[in-house]
């Protein structure tokens, strides 16, 4: 049956910034789908924590700074420590900076580029030697973004990370596959989380990007749920390299 190419029992997923909004949604869909959750977050997310265990689902919470990579070995240790494995990584964990471009900061953009590109690349590597190690293969799942094929305004390390996100996917896909390990990305659109209050707050704004999304309305975080399960399933065996976007249609307008 179909339907059970899309069962995660038994599967365990690490999940970064799953405190609140997309991160939680996708942990909470994956935890539907059958997994067991670790998550990565600057802070114990009891909220997303209950949500998972009321799922009958393990959780186990780890607390680091994802934007010093120093933390990395750390958090795939206390993974296996806790879960015995590892079988999904979504690397969701991110920031954005907003200034003009000709007044653009040093730090604004380490700040953005360490957390959203370089911290993908340094876990993701770490998660595929402790695939290989295992010897079962694995998912890797990035979130990427709408800047990641567009320029955008006032965002320019967001663009830049979001860009290079969409690029390691790729590369990623290209030298694991061999390992049995799927590397893809989700691009969300506009989505309602506590990143865009300030746009849907702008009632002229919010009208404006609502006028140009085909389906009429501000994502949700239960609209990555059905893509992240896909991705981390066997139902997406041969995906690699692959960015899908979540947005509405807001990329064939």
């Amino acid at each position: 049956m179909i339907l059970n190419a899309f069962n995660l029992q038994g599967k365990v997923a690490i999940v970064t910034g799953c405190d609140t909004g997309l991160g939680q949604g996708m942990a909470i869909g994956l935890a539907e789908a059958g997994c067991d959750i670790v998550s990565v977050n600057r802070k114990t997310p009891h909220e997303t924590a209950q949500k998972v265990q009321g799922l009958g689902r393990r959780f186990f919470a780890i607390q680091a700074d994802l934007s010093q990579q120093g933390a990395i070995p750390d958090i795939i240790s206390q993974a296996v420590a806790a879960m015995g494995k590892i079988d999904i990584l979504v690397n969701n964990a991110g920031t954005i900076r907003r200034e003009d471009a000709l007044e653009f900061s040093e730090k604004n953009w380490d700040d953005v580029m360490n957390l959203n590109s370089k911290s993908v690349f340094f876990l993701s590597q770490a998660v595929a030697k402790q695939f290989i190690k295992q010897g079962n293969g694995g998912k890797i799942i990035n979130i990427a973004s709408m800047l990641s094929f567009q320029g955008g305004i006032r965002v320019p390390s967001y663009t830049a990370s979001k860009s290079a996100v969409l690029g390691i996917t790729r590369l990623l896909a290209n030298e694991w596959a061999q390992h049995n390990i799927n590397v893809n990305a989700i691009a969300p659109g506009y989505m309602a989380t506590n990143n865009t209050q300030q746009l849907r707050d702008d009632e002229t704004r919010s009208q404006e990007i609502l006028d140009r999304i085909p389906a009429g309305r501000w994502g949700l975080p239960a609209d990555l749920q059905g893509p992240v399960v896909f991705l981390a399933s066997s139902a997406s065996d041969y995906v690699n390299g692959y960015t899908i976007a979540v947005d509405g249609g807001w990329l064939a307008r």
